[in-house]
């Protein structure tokens, strides 16, 4: 299956008091990403599926002039309660031109399918000389979580392939994208981050695996979710009932490298201003 144009529909929803609730570790633990992108005071800067603007704030905080962007209504009305600039539009649909002098991203780009189609909208949003700083889901990323899920949905003759909404790449791949795209790759890489949960198992599979539960009748959840979890239990869960999500970020920094005009030798005056 294609991962640039799957034919999986997303079901995932995103309620802001849930998402506080259970995920509010997603942007605590995206401040390195902030810190990658060395914001400075006045930089325009777009924040690509804000969220409830909590890293957005954060961006305003530190003087940028931040818009953020995300395709739940909810999580933008959320964002703008917490004084947050912030427009409901989806990734794949940008209609910025040389606008930003950087987008950020954090935890989001995993849950796109489009990914060359994006990366080539978030290109021409940028100014020359613009960055693209992001974080998302690297290749092997909660690949207990997805085993355990494979493993119950196929027990009730579904395939897990034909839900998974998320696309988590090698950093060579995601690398030679961006590349293809335009962008200097100046720094990329994988690793793993074991991510203690707030709460148990099955509070992270309502929030971020609803997809994989769409087939399901509602009667069944309960017990799909029961049986997730304990097939999960003896390898994330301490004994003290404490659970931990096997996570892998990718991290990279990529900049809209500005090109110098070509000049030809028989005409001086003629130059080529491509992209």
């Amino acid at each position: 299956m294609s991962r640039d144009k799957g034919t999986v529909v997303s079901t995932q929803t995103w309620n802001p008091e849930a998402y506080a609730r259970n995920a509010r570790f997603v942007a605590e633990l995206g401040m390195p990403v902030v810190e990658l992108l060395a914001p400075k005071t006045g930089e325009r800067v777009l924040d690509l599926g804000c969220g409830d603007g909590f890293l957005t704030a954060r961006l305003a905080a530190m003087g940028c002039d931040v818009l953020g962007i995300d395709s739940s209504a909810a999580q933008v009305e959320a964002a703008r309660s917490a004084g947050v600039r912030a427009e409901v539009m989806a990734a794949e649909v940008l209609g910025f031109h040389e606008e930003f002098d950087a987008v950020f991203s954090n935890a989001t780009l995993h849950w796109v399918r489009a990914v060359d189609e994006v990366i080539g909208n978030v290109f021409r949003a940028l100014k020359p000389g613009g960055r693209f700083v992001a974080e998302l889901g690297g290749e092997g990323c909660v690949a207990r979580i997805r085993e355990a899920l494979a493993h119950a949905l196929s027990r009730r003759g579904l395939v897990a392939e034909a839900l998974d909404p998320w696309y988590f790449p090698s950093a060579d791949a995601y690398k030679g994208r961006l590349e293809v795209a335009g962008f200097t790759v100046t720094t990329i890489a994988v690793f793993p981050r074991p991510t203690p949960l707030p709460g148990p198992m099955r509070a992270w599979l309502e929030t971020f695996a609803q997809a994989f539960m769409a087939p399901l009748d509602s009667s069944d959840r309960p017990a799909f979710l029961e049986e997730v979890e304990e097939r999960l239990r003896p390898q994330l869960c301490e004994d003290g009932g404490r659970w931990t999500a096997d996570y892998t970020r990718l991290r990279f920094r990529a900049v809209k490298v500005p090109r110098s005009p070509l000049v030809y030798p028989d005409d001086p005056s003629m130059t080529n201003h491509g992209r």
